[in-house]
């Protein structure tokens, strides 16, 4: 699992008109080349009037499947610079979709590469871009007389409360770099003068949008 790295927020969709052309960018997250490949299906269906679904998509954490698809196009026209724009944002499991309406003016071969450079980087920007960064979920286990000076501690710490269940007892759940879970021991068991509970728990990235 990487420590970090960066994709899309989730769906969304944004267009630009260029020289009476519509561009419509539809962007997503996919973790599977069946996904992005589900997703690519979907708009072409929703767009089926449209001269143009031009796709790109990348997905692994060394970006193993890459793939563009000019979809009628002349080659290397639109998918190609699609996919140079995730790759120059830094993106991994992203797959982006741009229908293009024809509107009788043709932009050339520079004008189509930059037209689909230029409606996937808007469409990226207006979903927006999310650091996911990889975490170890802390379990702190307290009695109720302890919970306002841990919320308060934790208030002003560089650690994330993820969730409290209160139940007999007080259980934090807290996000944790996994560098730094002894030193979040010690300082916990500090704080609770060792009337704490505190355990490792699972591994889960948190995301933090970035743009």
């Amino acid at each position: 699992m990487l420590l970090s790295y960066k994709t899309v927020q989730g769906y969304g969709h944004n267009e630009i008109h260029i020289q009476k052309s519509r561009f419509i960018c539809y962007v997503n997250r996919a973790t599977t080349e069946e996904e992005a490949q589900g997703f690519i299906q979907e708009i072409k269906k929703q767009h089926r009037d449209a001269n143009h679904n031009c796709s790109a998509y990348l997905i692994g954490e060394n970006n193993q499947i890459q793939k563009a698809n000019d979809d009628g196009e002349p080659s290397g026209t639109a998918g190609v610079p699609m996919l140079e724009v995730l790759k120059k944002k830094d993106l991994k499991d992203t797959v982006v979709v741009v229908t293009r309406y024809f509107g009788g003016i043709k932009l050339g071969a520079g004008g189509l590469i930059r037209a689909y450079g230029s409606a996937t980087s808007e469409g990226i920007n207006f979903v927006g871009i999310v650091e996911r960064k990889l975490m170890r979920v802390m379990s702190v286990k307290v009695d109720y007389t302890w919970v306002g000076k841990i919320e308060n501690e934790l208030r002003s710490s560089e650690y994330q409360l993820k969730d409290t269940h209160y139940t007999d007892i007080v259980e934090f759940e807290i996000y944790v770099e996994e560098s730094q879970t002894d030193s979040f021991s010690k300082w916990m068991v500090e704080m609770t003068n060792g009337q704490g509970v505190i355990l490792n728990g699972v591994l889960e990235y948190l995301e933090k949008k970035t743009i």
